[in-house]
């Protein structure tokens, strides 16, 4: 049975339990991935916290927010398949560091804009390298950990990024009290960059393409791994044909809630009245909310998949979706006069943003083969970068006619909702492609196990 082909009604959806698949030393080697994709996230956070003395120093349009995270996640889906492509050539590992760390000499350029359009250039290319570190992290967490433990290891990766910005936030915040001080953040940010970069040269070890599946894991060392697909239009076609990969493409073009990461600070700002310092101090508990959410969210999603494997993930990513648009609608739509009530809003949707990453990610790598996990999420992240850039474009220009709180009201509370009802449809289509790669990849051990009598020769491995 193939992958996109229907399995027997009596399949079940949940791949076989594997206890001991993960690759030794695979915790260690998350925190590598970790430090790759911090760095790079940071950036968006640089430019949404520190935008307000950007606008200051350089005359720059709120508008100009909008370009330049639209810019950003645009970068991605042009890139991010240039990446994953040249992963496919060359060694995993120096394509990472290239993408993700050494790449950061253009992130320290970018603090040295001295205009606007300076400014568009460097960001754009500085992009253009994050767009690599998405696709190629999460293919590799797949190799790493087994579908058991995917949840619980996409909280810690997407929870190390939340620290991360959750102390570089606040400093960022106060830089702006320096002259010139959103070039320092810069600075700052593009040598982690090239730090994280080095570490992954140093210290990381690729654990091979599909390392993590029982199927494969049981066959020898020499045939285990298959080669990834290219980023082609067979591998395309081959996932338009998986049902429930184009509605969780959808799901990702209508996440409007990175509109809160980006505008969160300006909001508080322009619309509430509180200084740029002031506004930057929820950065903080946001984030570690955010943490909470990816550790616990992700521990969460795991045990109820154990228990519910049919439908398990998708019920938390929509309950997520769902608790998040009307807690956005209480912190955009009422006016609080209190800082520490918009740090609460603003933490309770981190906790329920910080959900999703230990969610959606397992749900791709379950319905997709190894071999194209790594095409999968360049188009699923590319997709986010559509859906990222179109609404953040949309907020920004809106908010320019109509102010930015009815901008939140149509772009982040209205489309969170419905995109949250528009889940409904994944329950079915989920668990039968689950079921048939799972079938795939039985079909691989059997096709590969060899007879008797084709042993008697051979030492044992």
């Amino acid at each position: 049975m193939s992958a996109e082909s229907s399995p027997p009604q009596t399949a079940v959806a949940s791949p076989p339990s594997a206890a001991g698949r993960g690759r030794p030393g695979r915790w260690r080697q998350l925190g590598l991935l970790s430090a790759a994709m911090g760095t790079d996230s940071g950036e968006h956070s640089a430019v949404s916290v520190l935008f307000p003395a950007m606008r200051s120093a350089l005359g720059l349009p709120l508008s100009a927010l909008s370009l330049l995270v639209a810019l950003g996640k645009l970068t991605g889906v042009f890139f991010g398949p240039v990446w994953v492509v040249l992963a496919q050539r060359f060694p995993r590992k120096y394509v990472l560091a290239g993408c993700s760390g050494l790449w950061g000499v253009w992130t320290i350029a970018t603090g040295f804009a001295q205009n606007y359009l300076q400014l568009v250039v460097l960001f754009g290319v500085a992009a253009v390298g994050i767009a690599g570190s998405g696709p190629l992290v999460n293919g590799i967490l797949a190799d790493l950990f087994d579908d058991r433990t995917r949840g619980r290891a996409s909280g810690v990766l997407f929870g190390s990024i939340a620290l991360f910005t959750a102390v570089l936030g606040p400093l960022f915040g106060q830089l702006s009290l320096i002259g010139d001080g959103w070039r320092y953040g810069f600075f700052l940010l593009g040598t982690l960059q090239l730090l994280a970069g080095v570490a992954i040269l140093v210290f990381f070890e690729d654990p091979g393409v599909g390392a993590a599946e029982p199927q494969l894991a049981s066959l020898t060392a020499g045939s285990r791994t298959p080669r990834g697909r290219a980023f082609d239009r067979a591998s395309l076609r081959r996932l338009a044909r998986i049902r429930s990969f184009p509605l969780m493409c959808l799901q990702r073009l209508l996440s409007a809630q990175f509109v809160m990461v980006a505008f969160g600070v300006v909001f508080l700002v322009d619309v509430r009245g509180f200084s740029n310092a002031q506004a930057s101090l929820v950065i903080f508990p946001a984030a570690l909310s955010y943490l909470l959410g990816t550790l616990g969210g992700g521990l969460a999603a795991d045990r109820v998949q154990r228990s519910f494997p049919r439908a398990g993930r998708v019920a938390v990513l929509q309950a997520a979706l769902l608790g998040y648009g009307v807690v956005a609608y209480v912190a955009t739509q009422v006016a609080w006069t209190q800082l520490g009530v918009y740090a609460f809003l603003l933490s309770v949707l981190g906790l329920l943003q910080g959900v999703q990453p230990g969610v959606n990610r397992p749900v791709i790598m379950a319905i997709t083969p190894p071999e194209l996990r790594g095409t999968a999420f360049a188009v699923f992240l590319g997709l986010e970068g559509i859906g990222w850039a179109s609404i953040t474009l949309g907020v920004g220009y809106l908010g320019d006619t109509i102010g930015l709180r009815g901008a939140f009201l149509w772009m982040v509370v209205v489309v969170l909702l419905v995109n949250g009802l528009l889940a409904t449809l994944l329950y079915r289509p989920y668990a039968r492609d689950v079921a048939a790669v799972q079938a795939e990849l039985d079909r691989r051990l059997a096709g590969s196990r060899p007879l008797p009598d084709e042993t008697q020769d051979r030492n044992p491995t």
